[in-house]
């Protein structure tokens, strides 16, 4: 038996719950320089909980945009989904972790 959400996402009441943690998380890490997000709903999430909107920063896989000093490097999700058809690579999942590594280099 496989478990997943309607629609193979989370809904909005799952995720609004979910982001003050999320939230409440980043406040305990003062020195965090990046994140990285899998998936369109964790990176709009992201932006939601630093305190901006998505339509500022929108999603695009290894597109990177910066909240209040964060850095966000957004990739696909790596569900089975996205890996199975091709739309996520290795390749392509290295170089979102490659662009985070270059900016803490920096």
């Amino acid at each position: 038996m496989r478990c997943v959400p309607p629609g193979n996402k989370p809904v909005g009441a799952e995720i609004n719950t979910c982001r003050g943690f999320l939230a409440a998380t980043i406040a305990e890490l003062p020195g965090l320089e990046v994140i990285v997000t899998l998936g369109k709903i964790s990176h709009d999430s992201t932006v939601r909980a630093l305190g901006d909107t998505p339509a500022r920063h929108p999603f695009g896989h290894a597109k990177q945009t910066e909240i209040n000093g964060t850095r966000i490097v957004s990739s696909y999700h790596c569900s089975r989904y996205n890996t199975n058809t091709g739309r996520l690579t290795p390749q392509m999942f290295e170089a979102v972790f490659e662009k985070a590594t270059q900016h803490l280099a920096a």
